[in-house]
């Protein structure tokens, strides 16, 4: 019998029993009378199942209307496309299955194109979860689930027969709890300092020639950044950013916002970051459209530069309420740029030094004045960070498309790594023992769920227009 996830009750930690590791792998282990480790194989529909273009087109009205199509067109290219934008589809769906009870700060969004590399402040290549906009305290199983549906559409899409695809969830899912079991024997500071380095990760390829392939990529694409991204043009007096149609293009309406929001965000920086900040000014922004399940959403970049004409790039992203928020405890945190802040660097070993929030306040004539913006409501919230590096970021995404096994597993252990940082690691061990039982369950899940989306997929398919916009709900057709 499914059950809803209970809402979690948040407690100071004085409220929390202090338990040694060994009390609390008990305590994981006899949670497997509740929760049994093999319902987690269980997916059908919940009775009443939101119709997920529903879902989608409530969604679209807190978007940029003019880039609805853009995002729909992204979704329509496969089954892991569509994925990737319905998060709060699945998330609806997730509420209805059975957990453990067990919650960490989760992902929210966590599928195979979420995790990437990017360079730690020492140049070094690490590889983690890379997407947070999502992130919030919610059950284990959900993030794991996620990510075990993404990897079998992946692998369908790659063209592996059903049961190899089913294995990639399998075998990440046992790397996952054999991470878990590693972790619990680890001090608190120890996993918190535990980092996943992206050569070594590499080194440990079991296909030689993609390891050889991915090696070289990485090799050229860490100096990248030193290209200022092909954003900047510096061949005048003052460096300028680029436009690249349709994708990044200048907003002159909605500039002066976005430069509010980056003088909030620079008067809001503790003392250490202030004192490097201030060494910079703010010379141009430019808007860009990121992602599948973020188009629709205010993203730009700023480009800030010493009086030698040395620059920064930093990104404004606007951040909405997670799709986890109906089904878990409410976030402390009121700006929901805090809250996907705060997730991330509880969640990443190697955090931007740079992140930050900050909102802007849109008064009802300046968003009618608007071309883009026709329904920007009266506050929006953000948050800030260095510009990724994109190349550097795909890396994953090379080796998902050459080695996708290899890739599963490195995503487990991600995975693991991260939920080991905010988790009873203890706990979520001993529940999980060996892994053979719950992997075999999130296997069966994740193909039943693929399967579920696939479908949800063909509907939206043929509900879409030519034009890539989505009908009134009332005319959405059946497949």
């Amino acid at each position: 019998m499914k059950r809803k996830a209970a809402p979690e009750v948040a407690v100071s930690h004085s409220e929390t029993p202090f338990l040694n590791r060994v009390e609390r792998q008990k305590h994981g282990v006899a949670l497997r009378k509740t929760a049994n480790r093999a319902s987690h194989a269980d997916w059908s529909p919940a009775s009443g199942r939101a119709m997920p273009l529903e879902q989608l087109a409530g969604q679209g009205a807190t978007r940029i209307p003019a880039l609805l199509p853009v995002r729909y067109s992204r979704m329509k290219a496969s089954p892991f496309a569509f994925l990737r934008g319905a998060a709060i589809i699945m998330a609806n769906d997730l509420a209805n299955t059975p957990t453990s009870g067990l919650t960490v700060q989760s992902c929210g969004d966590c599928h195979l194109a979420n995790f990437g590399s990017y360079a730690s402040p020492e140049g070094v290549p690490v590889f983690d979860i890379n997407d947070f906009d999502e992130t919030l305290r919610a059950p284990f199983e959900w993030d794991v689930k996620r990510l075990g549906t993404s990897l079998v559409l992946a692998g369908m899409e790659n063209g592996l027969s059903d049961k190899n695809s089913r294995l990639l969830a399998e075998r990440m899912t046992q790397t996952y709890a054999a991470q878990m079991t590693r972790l619990a024997a680890l001090s608190p500071l120890e996993v918190w300092a535990d980092r996943i380095d992206l050569m070594a990760a590499i080194n440990n390829f079991t296909d030689q020639k993609v390891r050889d392939r991915v090696k070289a990529q990485l090799q050229r694409r860490m100096d990248s950044a030193d290209h200022h991204f092909d954003l900047v043009d510096v061949s005048g007096s003052v460096p300028s950013l680029c436009e690249h149609p349709p994708l990044v293009v200048r907003l002159n309406a909605e500039d002066d916002t976005i430069r509010s929001a980056f003088r909030r965000y620079l008067s809001t920086q503790p003392p250490e970051r202030a004192i490097l900040l201030e060494r910079y000014r703010l010379q141009d922004v430019i808007f860009k459209v990121v992602g599948v399940g973020s188009v629709g959403m205010f993203c730009a970049i700023g480009l800030f530069v010493t009086a030698d004409n040395e620059t920064l790039l930093l990104q404004i992203k606007e951040a909405q309420t997670s799709v986890l928020a109906p089904f878990t405890a409410p976030s402390p945190l009121h700006n929901q740029g805090e809250r996907v802040v705060a997730g991330q660097r509880m969640m990443q070993a190697v955090f931007d030094p740079f992140l930050g929030w900050t909102h802007t306040s849109t008064s009802p004539t300046t968003a009618a004045a608007s071309p883009v913006l026709t329904e920007t409501p009266e506050e929006r919230q953000f948050y800030v960070r260095r510009l990724k590096d994109t190349r550097l970021a795909a890396i994953g995404s090379d080796v998902a498309q050459e080695g996708l096994a290899d890739y599963a597993l490195l995503c487990g252990r991600t995975l693991a790594r991260a939920h080991a940082r905010t988790g009873d690691v203890a706990a979520i061990a001993g529940y999980l023992g060996k892994g053979r039982g719950f992997s075999d369950a999130i296997a069966s899940f994740s193909a039943q769920y693929a399967r579920q989306t696939r479908f949800d997929w063909e509907m939206f398919c043929k509900n879409l227009s030519p034009d890539n916009t989505l009908p009134e709900p009332h005319s959405f057709r059946k497949p």
